[in-house]
């Protein structure tokens, strides 16, 4: 079973932000979203849903951007 930095996505209220990706990530984004609903068996519609929870992750892994956090409250 592969260890994939996302487990199911959380259906949660968002805001709407628009962003442009190059069709190299996007591309990217379709091939995770195929693996993750292999590994979790949620298929994921859209694979730009993915680009929030992958944001939290990275930011809620970022040992540098927690001690920064830390050190300015």
């Amino acid at each position: 079973m592969t260890k994939l930095k996302l487990g199911a996505i959380a259906d949660d209220k968002p805001i709407k932000a628009t962003i442009e990706l190059p069709a190299a990530l996007h591309r990217d984004l379709v091939a995770y979203a195929e693996v993750l609903a292999r590994e979790t068996g949620q298929a994921v519609s859209d694979p730009a849903k993915l680009i929030a929870p992958m944001v939290e992750r990275f930011i809620a892994t970022d040992r540098g951007f927690a001690k920064a956090r830390r050190q300015s409250s």
